[in-house]
């Protein structure tokens, strides 16, 4: 420490200015690179992951949410046919035929339907307690479809 106090004393007043503020600068720089660059870095990352744990946990949430739905299994406030029949007057759907085949099925039948608009009808009866048990769609040729569908009641 002694041979650098003596090599800094031979300097000019200058050098020494020059030597003082090249110092001053080194130590912004290290602290600026070493201390609050990487810190900057590591709350950033850790911001992201924060980001993505909360997207992922109302991801988780909404799933455990629809198995707990599914497992409760909505029981028809009428018959099949009513329910069916309500549920595609609600949607826009004019039924051309509603016929019951059997204890807790009937057939459907839809003469004109967007097909985009039908899938989530489709979705509501199963949420709703009605499975479509089968679904033949023929295309109109005008962007709609003609829907034969057999529904029935789930099985409590």
């Amino acid at each position: 420490m002694k041979a650098l106090k003596l090599w800094f004393d031979g300097r000019s007043t200058r050098e020494k200015r020059l030597l003082l503020v090249m110092v001053g600068l080194l130590a912004v720089t290290i602290v600026w690179g070493g201390i609050l660059r990487p810190l900057g870095d590591g709350l950033s990352s850790a911001r992201e992951r924060h980001a993505d744990a909360v997207i992922r946990l109302g991801e988780a949430q909404a799933m455990a949410d629809e198995l707990r739905q599914r497992r409760r299994r909505p029981t028809l406030a009428g018959s099949l046919a009513d329910t069916v029949r309500l549920s595609a007057e609600q949607a826009g759907f004019a039924l051309s035929a509603l016929t019951e085949d059997g204890p807790g099925r009937v057939r459907a039948q839809i003469a004109s339907a967007r097909p985009g608009a039908l899938t989530p009808w489709l979705a509501r009866l199963e949420r709703g307690g009605v499975l479509v048990e089968q679904a033949t769609l023929t295309d109109n040729g005008d962007r709609t479809v003609g829907v034969a569908l057999l529904l029935r009641a789930r099985a409590s």
